[in-house]
């Protein structure tokens, strides 16, 4: 695999100030070509506005130019503005929202483009399509596959069941295999790579992860921080600067038409910046990005960005660095996130830690002394608890007026965390669409668990600006599925999950736009369909209000504006 050096990436940094820093000498794909003359640029009439705008929440049209809302009202009172330059979009009745902000998720684009999509029924079409992948491969070089789910996925006898090692031996016995879990934080590999890596039965577990056995033997599953043991093992196809910023065009095309205007990349690495970069001068980056930048192993893309003193907020309203990123704990579909009583089934799982208390004072110290916001990956009650420790004690010793550090995921709470995060004004930034997609998970943490699990009902209540992502890879990256999870708190088989949890319609679009918004502290900047604001707007063939909300996900999105461009038609 290729990397950038630490020169490189350097020298990046001083690319990307010239594209941003400057105010952007490169017109980006999705800034309006400015209108001669007068008038607004564009109009959008007869249309069903839920603004978001607890000022003016609700609309029939609004107007804009050079990339801003002007004007927000009645249908007659912007059709007094237009003029013969105006571009007058007639909704016919149609619902308009913000534009929505997934606050969470992982969108390189490159699996796409290079690795095998095991998102498929059966374990036989998982060998198949390893298989066909391998033909294709050099002796030596990895076959790798992602989006594979061990929930969704039945043997031959019709049984759901994980993959093993062996099932991986029998598709590819000759080249490494890997195969990684939609959640991210486990895998599975065949014996080739466990004999490549220099991995038996008798290897010791590394501190925040596992080898897994199963009848004395390596069952093929790897989870969390072991999985690095296979770094540097074996070839892999170059995947090259081209490759990378083809990826991004690619899933921003992707994700622009689901609805998504603004998505925050969840750990973003020294190729990410520089592909959003590429992507962003060459007019390919469909979507506005926000870089979590990774602060993993201490070193790497936040090293870089400190050592040329950028940090939070450095970038325009296109590509900006966000924060300093860092994880603590397992996943919460993998079923290793760090809690303090153990998973259904298995007494002695508590599951996994990948830092520990010291390592996170540490970490928050030198970033939030830095000028870093800071997110901090923490599912389980654990290690929530312990991030919010290291995020109290640094505002105790360096107190910022408005830190808003976050917690990405803050999955399984409690009234005392809640509490902490009130009065510490810390986000948590819990998943959308968990409980909807990974339903046939939850029996491994019980009702109980569930009930406090994905809390936007508490966020809410107890006053708590909760912002959401899909996680995507891990989750589906489409915001109306996300939406309808959030109201309903059924799973794709109609279980019902933690229905104590469940909020309203105007609720869930609320967390999904403006509360997005402010996890960014943008939100006089988007977020909702107010005068003076950037011009993102999403338009509905139906009104979620008026669908079955079981369909919300299926809602057709006509169009996506963003910055008063129009970026998907359909």
């Amino acid at each position: 695999m290729s990397t950038v050096s630490r020169r490189e990436f350097l020298e990046s940094g001083v690319a990307l100030t010239a594209v941003l820093g400057a105010g952007g000498s490169t017109r980006p794909f999705g800034i309006t070509q400015q209108a001669q003359g007068p008038g607004p640029d564009m109009a959008v009439v007869n249309a069903r506005v839920f603004t978001v705008d607890d000022d003016q929440p609700r609309a029939e049209a609004f107007a804009l130019k050079h990339g801003r809302f002007i004007a927000v009202g009645s249908t007659d009172d912007i059709r007094n503005l237009v003029t013969r330059n105006t571009e007058v979009i007639d909704a016919g009745g149609m619902t308009v929202t913000p534009g929505f902000i997934d606050c969470h998720l992982h969108p390189g684009g490159t699996n796409e483009l290079l690795n095998v999509n095991l998102s498929v029924p059966t374990i036989a079409d998982i060998q198949a399509a390893l298989r066909k992948k391998a033909a294709e491969t050099l002796p030596n070089h990895w076959v790798e596959g992602f989006s594979y789910d061990d929930t969704k996925v039945v043997d031959a006898n019709g049984r759901y069941r994980r993959i093993t090692r062996e099932d991986l031996d029998e598709a590819v016995p000759d080249r490494p295999v890997r195969v990684s879990h939609r959640g991210g934080h486990i895998a599975w590999f065949n014996s080739k790579a466990f004999e490549m890596a220099g991995i038996t039965v008798d290897t010791p577990d590394p501190p925040g992860g596992q080898f897994y056995k199963r009848d004395g033997k390596l069952d093929g599953l790897v989870a969390e921080l072991a999985t690095r043991a296979f770094n540097g093992v074996g070839e892999r196809a170059p995947v090259t600067r081209e490759v990378r910023q083809a990826g991004v065009k690619l899933i921003s095309e992707k994700m622009v038409a689901s609805g998504l205007t603004t998505v925050h990349d969840g750990a973003t690495s020294q190729n990410a910046i520089i592909a959003y970069q590429d992507a962003y001068a060459a007019g390919e980056m469909g979507f506005r990005m926000r870089m979590m930048v990774s602060g993993v192993g201490g070193t790497g893309a936040l090293q870089g960005l400190k050592d040329a003193g950028i940090s939070s907020g450095f970038g325009d309203d296109w590509l900006k660095v966000q924060g300093a990123k860092f994880s603590a704990d397992g996943s919460a579909s993998g079923r290793t996130m760090a809690m303090k009583t153990p998973y259904v089934g298995r007494p002695n799982d508590y599951g996994i830690l990948t830092m520990t208390q010291e390592e996170l004072h540490e970490a928050v110290e030198d970033a939030h002394r830095h000028g870093f916001q800071i997110q901090i990956h923490a599912n389980g009650d654990r290690a929530i608890e312990m991030v919010l420790n290291a995020y109290e004690r640094v505002q105790r010793l360096w107190p910022h007026p408005d830190p808003r550090h976050r917690i990405e995921h803050c999955t399984l709470v409690n009234p005392d965390i809640l509490r902490r995060l009130r009065d510490a004004h810390v986000i948590p930034d819990a998943f959308s669409n968990y409980v909807h997609f990974h339903g046939n998970k939850w029996a491994e943490y019980g009702e109980e668990k569930m009930r406090w699990m994905f809390a936007h009902r508490s966020f809410l209540d107890y006053g708590i600006p909760v912002a959401v992502g899909s996680d995507y890879l891990p989750g589906p990256f489409e915001p109306l599925m996300g939406i309808q999870s959030m109201v309903t708190r059924k799973d794709m088989n109609g279980r019902v999950w933690g229905a104590n949890q469940k909020i309203t319609l105007d609720e869930a679009l609320r967390v999904s736009t403006m509360h997005g918004a402010r996890g960014s502290y943008e939100e006089n900047v988007i977020g909702s369909i107010t005068a003076g604001k950037l011009a993102d707007f999403v338009m509905l063939a139906e009104d979620p209000h008026e669908v079955d909300p079981d369909r919300i996900k299926e809602i057709k999105v006509v169009r996506t504006v963003i910055g008063g461009r129009t970026m998907h038609e359909g």
